[in-house]
């Protein structure tokens, strides 16, 4: 998953950082890719004898975190500041493929180590991760670039992995929040709940997985691409209405859907529809 060792010669990279501040990562040496094979170890880990990352202040990765850089012809834009980042979205973990391997922090990767990879945050950043099927938590470091799926948000080591319980079905649905050693996480919100009261979430109850298509301040071309794809796709589609800046926006989402799966494959599908931007919602 590191970019920056994979640059042919120290001249290209050089080159590529001071003319386009950004370096590109060769795609056959990244997990998170379909072709990818990766594997857990023969050693496994107990769940419940796996101690989190300690947050802690450490210096920016002088080589990790690039203005932006390219995967597949895609540019990458790294975050200034993780303050108060919060996402929910799938996850998916890396192991034996990657292990010893040079991070794009520099650091190398260890599967056994509470780690993750991300494509935007500041390196190091230290966030907590939360799978919202179980209501099982882990804070990790994020100290790697990835994942490069369209429909992924992290990518966590075999340990993390492990400890979320998201091993067997190599996915999971998570929520990633970003700690600031010393201080304590807020509850995550979406844009739905942010004029709602707080209501504590329930670890049984399974999250709503959605894909977002588009986003109207017209109610009517919501509902006419809505149309659209309910007859294409043989999908549930509903509109989801947001106040936001004294505007109402109209999100229309596919779904409930029943698994990653159908996430991925009706992923493949959008573009044939003139759909090209989608966000994944979890709620």
């Amino acid at each position: 998953m590191s970019y920056l060792p994979l640059i042919k010669t120290v001249l290209l990279g050089s080159a590529c950082a001071t003319l386009l501040n950004a370096c590109s990562i060769r795609p056959s040496t990244i997990p998170g890719f379909p072709e990818s094979e990766d594997s857990a170890p023969a050693r496994r880990l107990d769940p419940n004898a796996i101690a989190d990352a300690t947050p802690k202040h450490e210096p920016r990765s002088r080589r990790g975190n690039p203005r932006s850089y390219v995967v597949r012809g895609k540019r990458y834009h790294t975050l200034q500041s993780s303050k108060d980042y919060s996402e929910r979205g799938i996850a998916s973990w890396y192991g034996t493929k990657f292990h010893g391997r040079t991070t794009s922090s520099g650091e190398p990767y260890d599967m056994y180590a509470m780690t993750a990879a991300h494509k935007s945050l500041p390196l190091p950043t230290y966030v907590k991760v939360t799978n919202l099927r179980n209501g099982q938590t882990a804070i990790v470091k994020v100290n790697d670039r990835g994942p490069f799926h369209e429909n992924r948000i992290i990518d966590l080591s075999y340990a993390a992995a492990t400890k979320l319980g998201i091993l067997g079905k190599g996915t999971g649905l998570v929520e990633v929040q970003a700690i600031e050693p010393g201080k304590p996480t807020q509850p995550f919100r979406s844009a739905a709940q942010a004029s709602a009261p707080v209501v504590p979430t329930k670890a049984d109850v399974e999250p709503g997985l959605f894909i977002q298509v588009g986003a109207f301040s017209s109610r009517q071309n919501a509902n006419q691409l809505r149309r659209k794809l309910t007859q294409s796709l043989g999908e549930k589609v509903r509109i989801q209405e947001i106040g936001t800046q004294g505007q109402t926006i109209f999100r229309v989402q596919v779904g409930p859907l029943a698994s990653v799966e159908q996430v991925d494959n009706l992923s493949l599908n959008l573009p044939k529809l003139g759909i090209v931007e989608t966000h994944i919602i979890i709620d």
